[in-house]
């Protein structure tokens, strides 16, 4: 178990490249499946999660070759279809909430697809009905082994439908788009999720042969092919660690420069930040973040009621940056109600920060009020442990912010998500070890 050691209280000062978007790779591995040709990827992150997919891919039979860091070809003609109902996949299935993505490419070109029951973040229930329900309506049939926990999908060959999808699900959109490419006629889905990155695999599809048009849109419509080819495609920047990155800034009174964020697919994240009162300037595709010296001020509502942020599917505020709010605005002038809609345990991480001194009452699962301190006393070195990947950064801010060395244990987690992060900080004048 590794350990990270943090001296807080110390202003950074330069300029940092976000990773590869985590959530985009997770999709755009998965679609590699598709065509037996060769699929180039650039800007791919090198963290756990997007490692134990393509491990997962290469124990599939798919043949990977790194071409430089961040850089790979995929090639899947050759699959080891016998894996997928072997006891080492059920394993490795297990391990990686993004390996569901495989079941609809897998379902679509070789009539099968298989998951045990994914792990993950334990940030509370995350159905996976939304998948399978629109794998049915393309004619699958499903199975479900209760004591194995492991699910299944068969079809001689999917028919295009209409589906109105019950949750604007991510993944769930992205599982049964990749299964619509390759089934007979036309697919119509409708309360489709939306997000960059989702359109990012669409783009990605249709330069491979696909025809999916609404792309950017909530109701997708899908031309059937035969099949797929090859193409190259580069990732977005990651947005939720660009967030991470104005939140840190902002916290330990830095001036920091977020390079290459590609301003046009970041949504309300800047200007949610800009609510909190912290200044959020655009120079070309960079975000620059002055130091906030004298602090910042949460802003109210027309009406002058309390700020409340929430989030909500994309174009909404996304749930990844919650945590990150949530801390920023422990040292702003002012108070803020955070709303938590999607997972029941995602603040449960607030209890830590309380120990540090941050003035939090915790209303329910779901929401969390903050009076903030306008740094007129700084948090408390502590030590801690990191419960998921964005509550784990989101502790990791604090720490730097606070005054004295603070510990987080089970780093692990933050690792899923985080590109080298100590090093990271490190070169932008962050005083942060890791200690295995």
């Amino acid at each position: 178990m590794g350990t990270f050691k943090i001296e807080g209280g110390h202003q950074l000062k330069g300029s940092i490249q976000p990773q590869g978007a985590k959530n985009e790779a997770l999709q755009i591995l998965c679609a590699v499946l598709l065509t037996p040709e060769v699929v180039t990827i650039n800007n791919i992150p090198d963290i756990v999660d997007v490692n134990k997919l393509i491990n997962l891919l290469k124990k599939l039979g798919v043949k990977i070759e790194k071409l430089s860091h961040g850089s790979y070809t995929f090639q899947a003609d050759d699959v080891n279809l016998k894996y997928l109902e072997s006891d080492e996949f059920k394993v490795d299935g297990r391990g990686l909430r993004g390996s569901i993505m495989i079941v609809g490419p897998l379902l679509a070109r070789f009539g099968k697809g298989y998951i045990p029951k994914p792990g993950g973040d334990k940030i509370g229930r995350r159905r996976l009905d939304t998948h399978f329900e629109g794998l049915i309506n393309l004619g699958a049939k499903f199975g479900y082994s209760k004591e194995e926990q492991f699910y299944g999908v068969t079809a001689k060959r999917l028919k295009g439908a209409y589906m109105l999808l019950e949750e604007a699900s991510v993944t769930g959109t992205a599982n049964i788009v990749m299964a619509a490419v390759l089934a007979e006629g036309t697919t119509t889905i409708y309360n489709a999720a939306c997000e960059p990155y989702l359109q990012q695999l669409c783009k990605m599809l249709n330069r491979m042969g696909a025809k999916i048009s609404g792309v950017g849109s909530n109701m997708l419509i899908i031309e059937g092919v035969e099949t797929l080819k090859g193409t190259t495609h580069t990732m977005l920047p990651d947005m939720i660690e660009i967030g991470s990155w104005i939140g840190l800034a902002a916290m330990t009174k830095s001036e920091l420069t977020i390079k290459n964020v590609s301003w046009d697919d970041l949504g309300l994240i800047p200007n949610v930040f800009r609510k909190l009162g912290i200044t959020v300037e655009k120079r070309g595709d960079d975000i620059h973040i002055p130091a906030h010296l004298d602090g910042y001020e949460i802003q109210s509502f027309i009406d002058g009621s309390i700020l409340t942020i929430s989030d909500a599917p994309w174009p909404g505020f996304t749930p990844d940056l919650l945590s990150i709010i949530l801390v920023v605005a422990t040292q702003a002038r002012g108070s803020v109600l955070i709303h938590q809609k999607m997972f029941e345990s995602r603040l449960f991480f607030v209890d830590k920060l309380i120990d540090m001194g941050a003035k939090i009452i915790l209303c329910d699962p779901h929401r969390a009020t903050v009076i903030g301190h306008d740094f007129k006393s700084t948090l408390k070195a502590t030590t801690m442990t990191s419960p998921d990947i964005r509550a784990g950064v989101s502790l990791l801010i604090a720490a730097l912010s606070a005054k004295g060395t603070s510990t987080i244990q089970n780093i692990e987690q933050i690792d899923r998500g985080y590109e080298r992060i100590d090093e990271r900080l490190r070169a932008i004048g962050a005083k942060i070890e890791r200690v295995e």
